[in-house]
């Protein structure tokens, strides 16, 4: 999965000038649902899920599939961690669909995927160890802390962004409903 994440960033980079044209073919935009659903909008579902885009967009992805990633996939095995991870996927975006069903938005980003590796993480693991970075005013520590801490904090800052969102703040162009989505299918399906 991460190796397919490099690859279509890379080849998405390589495009060059018909990067924008590679994102409104193959990104998911919620409005598209609205009006009735065609074959290739629910295509777009999966191919968002490989898109990034920016490097620190893909690059934060990939930390976090790698780090909790391996050891979901061990629980279930390989073809039903795939089948899991692609399941999420798509909660993950109905939730974005049906929270901004208006929104124009190309949508792309492995985060509600990997949002339902967090979920199902916290399900099968939640005492082990996590090595955390801490800002501090001007330092940033590093703690061990359990599992349950660490993605109960994180589930809660994205449930407390996605509520400001439907307030109209802006959260800076971040599906957090996606988010969220993804977890609790992740907590839902481990279970």
């Amino acid at each position: 999965l991460i190796a397919v994440n490099v690859l279509v960033f890379v080849w998405m980079l390589l495009a060059g000038e018909a990067q924008e044209a590679l994102v409104n073919l193959y990104a998911m935009v919620p409005a598209h649902f609205s009006d009735g659903v065609s074959l290739a909008d629910i295509g777009t579902i999966f191919t968002s899920m490989f898109m990034h885009a920016r490097f620190v967009h893909l690059a934060g992805n990939m930390l976090y599939l790698w780090i909790f990633g391996d050891n979901v996939e061990d629980a279930l095995g390989p073809g039903k961690y795939l089948a899991f991870y692609l399941v999420g996927g798509v909660v993950a975006s109905v939730a974005h669909i049906l929270i901004n069903p208006g929104s124009q938005l190309p949508t792309v980003g492995a985060s509600g995927a990997i949002a339902a590796v967090l979920g199902a993480y916290l399900v099968l693991y939640p005492g082990s160890q996590i090595v955390t970075a801490i800002p501090l005013r001007f330092s940033i520590r590093l703690s061990v802390l359990p599992a349950s801490v660490v993605l109960g904090l994180w589930f809660v800052l994205q449930f407390f962004d996605g509520v400001l969102a439907l307030g109209g703040a802006d959260v800076g162009g971040v599906a957090v409903w996606a988010h969220i989505g993804g977890f609790v299918a992740g907590v839902v399906i481990a279970k």
